[in-house]
């Protein structure tokens, strides 16, 4: 079996804070004196809130903190904070060594999802993102690439994630660093580069080549608490002056779990603050190929939340003999009228057989095995990667939300939500369908509208 089969967040793996002093997430209507006061009471300290959410993270060592800061009613709910692994694996294939980059162009002959979008076709119109913000929520970005520098706001990217105990003094250092990772791969500057990769002589070409990229690490090595992500959620939506906000995270939780679902909660009004704020959020839609319309006992966060977005991932079967049918539904993605918005390219692993295929580039071609072909080409921390999942699909869409805030700069987030769905590629059945929700976007629509 090629790879690992799961939802950007996989099945549910979350484990609680454990330490003397316990953390917490908890919510209200808003969140002020009254709220901090209970805190208090209940013998905890408030180490991050925002009274416009009605938000909080805080620490305490009572072993009863919930049931106490509970019964006041200034606080209407709660949990422990969980740290939960928010990008599962999924397959993974690095251009060979043997390729050079730096003289070479793929996205005319190997990089299939900016041609299946039209993209190139908005860029001959003057629509490259240029002026819109898009903040990337993830792990780290390598902001050093040669494909990514240009277009990342160094001053504005921030770490939300935590020193461990449990790591050395330079794991922690890059913990809390905004372009750091663990790894080769780096899923934060694979879903930048789908973005925003310059339009340069070098590697790839991100759908919205001009867009502005706003590093916000809530994840190291794919993993991260509901803390951080709500954290860097409201931080993207206000210093960081995102116009859109990019998730391409998730978590799939049992819909009775208590736990899981007040932290469901907290984000949900967390994106709904962002939301109001002026920044559309645009969420992957899972990996776990759950039909969310026929799944009654699972929650997927924070594809559910609020006022986001969920995009679900199309890919071709067979790229390198001519497959065109780009709009395909990926083997993995999670669907459902109640979920989807909108479809986009994520790629696909689904190709039986491990034969090599060749592909021409620029200066040289390119060989690979054939089923990698079919998965998104983008930026990594090893230079140029392919890979699949939702969490490419959503960054497509988000570059192509970013195409039309050029265009219509002062839009509201529901028309720019608008635009983007009315824009999109009817697939599947006619209308609105449980795969491609209004359809598959499409960025020669978006700017022509």
């Amino acid at each position: 079996m090629r790879g690992i089969k799961l939802a950007v967040a996989g099945v549910f793996a979350a484990s609680a804070v454990t330490a003397n002093a316990a953390t917490y997430v908890l919510h209200a209507p808003a969140w002020g004196a009254k709220q901090d006061a209970a805190v208090a009471k209940a013998g905890g300290t408030v180490t991050f809130s925002h009274d416009g959410a009605g938000v909080a993270v805080v620490e305490s060592s009572n072993p009863g903190f919930m049931k106490a800061v509970l019964a006041g009613g200034a606080i209407t709910g709660g949990a422990q904070d969980m740290v939960v692994q928010w990008t599962a694996p999924m397959p993974t294939e690095a251009l060979p060594d043997a390729i050079n980059p730096m003289d070479d162009r793929f996205y005319n002959t190997i990089q299939w999802a900016p041609q299946s979008v039209e993209a190139p076709a908005a860029w001959s119109m003057g629509y490259t993102g240029r002026g819109v913000r898009v903040a990337v929520i993830d792990g780290g970005i390598y902001n050093a690439h040669p494909d990514l520098a240009a277009n990342i706001d160094v001053a504005a990217s921030r770490s939300f994630v935590l020193p461990s105990t449990a790591d050395t003094p330079a794991g922690n250092a890059c913990r809390v660093a905004f372009n750091c990772d663990t790894g080769s791969f780096w899923h934060g500057t694979h879903v930048a580069g789908i973005v925003a990769a310059v339009d340069n002589t070098i590697g790839v070409v991100g759908i919205a080549p001009e867009a502005t990229i706003v590093g916000v690490k809530a994840l190291h090595s794919g993993s991260g608490s509901f803390g951080a992500v709500i954290n860097a959620l409201l931080y993207a939506s206000t210093e960081g002056r995102a116009d859109i906000i990019n998730m391409s995270l998730g978590a799939v939780f049992p819909r009775g779990h208590r736990d899981g679902a007040e932290l469901t909660s907290a984000l949900n009004r967390a994106v709904n603050f962002a939301t109001r704020n002026g920044s559309l959020v645009v969420v992957a839609a899972g990996n776990d190929a759950l039909d969310m319309d026929r799944t009654g006992n699972a929650i997927v966060t924070p594809a559910e939340s609020g006022n986001a977005i969920a995009v679900s991932a199309t890919g071709p079967l067979g790229f390198p003999y001519g497959a065109t049918d780009f709009s395909r539904p990926a083997s993995y993605s999670n669907y459902g009228n109640s979920l989807v918005t909108v479809s986009a390219p994520g790629g696909d692993f689904a190709y039986e057989g491990e034969e090599l295929c060749t592909l021409p580039s620029t200066t040289s071609p390119v060989t690979v095995p054939c089923w990698a072909f079919d998965m998104v080409l983008s930026t990594s921390r090893a230079g140029y990667t392919w890979s699949a999942g939702t969490s490419m699909a959503a960054p497509a869409a988000a570059a192509v939300a970013a195409l039309i805030k050029q265009k219509h700069p002062g839009i509201s987030v529901g028309e720019l939500k608008n635009r983007l769905a009315q824009s999109a590629t009817d697939e599947g059945r006619n209308g609105q369908d449980n795969f491609h929700g209004r359809g598959y976007v499409n960025a020669r629509n978006a700017v022509m509208q």
